[in-house]
């Protein structure tokens, strides 16, 4: 089981950027994909981006291409979710989450290990 506790969330004005930390501990963090969900008020769980253990390979939701970045430093055990042109409607509380295995895969149920989540709130 790995720990994980993100960090980095605020209030923000439309247009504005925030950078989202999760720092991980517990188990070896090289080689299991991470990823980064939300869960905005009313709605499902949704998956925002998820970069593999190497970070060689990342997958983003159509919502956020083109303004988010995932990254990942595993000298630190860190993922990194940089968030630019936020909007209105990426209000949420934003989750890092850690694979339960070495294989790649975007789906939530495939995440064993989930942080408390940081609310990101964007202001018109």
């Amino acid at each position: 089981q790995v720990q994980l506790v993100e960090s980095g969330g605020g209030l923000v004005q439309a247009g504005g950027s925030l950078r989202l930390s999760c720092a991980a501990s517990g188990r070896t963090f090289r080689g299991y994909a991470m990823g980064w969900f939300r869960r905005a008020p009313g709605k499902e769980r949704e998956v925002v981006a998820v970069i593999s253990g190497s970070g060689g390979r990342t997958t983003y939701a159509d919502f956020v291409k083109g303004r988010f970045t995932i990254s990942r430093d595993n000298a630190k055990n860190t993922v990194y979710l940089q968030m630019n042109s936020l909007r209105p409607e990426d209000t949420a509380v934003y989750f890092c989450a850690a694979h339960r295995s070495t294989y790649y895969s975007t789906l939530p149920t495939d995440f064993s290990s989930w942080g408390q989540g940081t609310q990101v709130t964007v202001s018109s």
